[in-house]
């Protein structure tokens, strides 16, 4: 849907489909509602995108991260009809990275391509996390293998510790959470996130040597581009695993 995305930890954002359904706190003040409802779509209504969107990666040459589904969720129940026309396109541009982040991992299970196997080596997988109470996500999202696994704790709700989740438990890849971004709320109504509990998520990766992307503060208005700001004890955040094998990525007969 963008091929160059403001959300600063990706590149890009395609969006196969539209619309989503609210299923917890973090969703009350959804960016996304607040955008599709500027431009006179109805959120609730779930729809798949035109063709020259929901095809828009196969026309992209140049190796790049994509959030997909930001105005969505990969893996909602209303998209099943389409799911499978857009994994056949994450599969025929493996130099694109696409970062799925949901808040339904208990969809996960049925809706992997049949050849998953251990992951994909271009597909990552996240889920997102606004509290404690909401940390389930991870112990789900661990059922199943991929290329990395990752936490979107934003919006930022409360004190967050995750860090049983970012221990290696046999040092292979793809059994722990491999990324962390965090993030405050932003726009009319928003709640404010504590900079300590930012502290502590950028402490608790450090320690386990995981990659960070402090986003924002939060708020209503903008320092230096970002929300609230984006330096965290007067620091720029932006961590972010690396991409490898991309030479065997790009290989035709990667998913043969």
């Amino acid at each position: 849907m963008a091929k160059h995305s403001a959300i600063e930890w990706t590149d890009s954002t395609w969006n196969p489909w539209v619309g989503c359904r609210k299923v917890s706190q973090g969703c009350r003040h959804c960016y996304a509602e607040r955008d599709m409802t500027r431009f006179g779509k109805a959120f609730t209504t779930v729809t798949r995108t035109a063709d020259t969107t929901f095809r828009s990666p196969l026309k992209w040459k140049d190796p790049a991260f994509v959030f997909t589904c930001s105005w969505s969720d990969f893996f909602i129940e209303a998209a099943d009809d389409w799911r499978a026309e857009a994994w056949e396109i994450i599969r025929l541009t493996p130099h694109l990275t696409y970062l799925i982040l949901t808040k339904r991992p208990h969809n996960i299970w049925n809706r992997l391509p049949s050849d998953w196997g251990k992951g994909w080596p271009n597909v990552w997988l996240g889920v997102s996390i606004e509290t404690q109470e909401y940390t389930y996500r991870a112990d789900e999202l661990l059922r199943f293998p991929a290329a990395n696994h990752f936490v979107s704790a934003e919006p930022l709700l409360g004190p967050l510790d995750i860090q049983g989740y970012l221990i290696h438990d046999n040092g292979a890849p793809g059994d722990r959470i491999d990324w962390v971004i965090t993030g405050g709320e932003s726009g009319p109504g928003f709640r404010e996130s504590k900079v300590t509990w930012f502290r502590n998520l950028r402490d608790q990766c450090k320690v386990e040597g995981v990659p960070y992307f402090f986003k924002q503060h939060g708020g209503t208005s903008k320092i230096n581009g970002a929300w609230g700001g984006n330096l965290l004890d007067g620091k720029v955040h932006q961590g972010r695993p690396e991409v490898v094998d991309v030479a065997r990525r790009t290989n035709p007969t990667l998913f043969d």
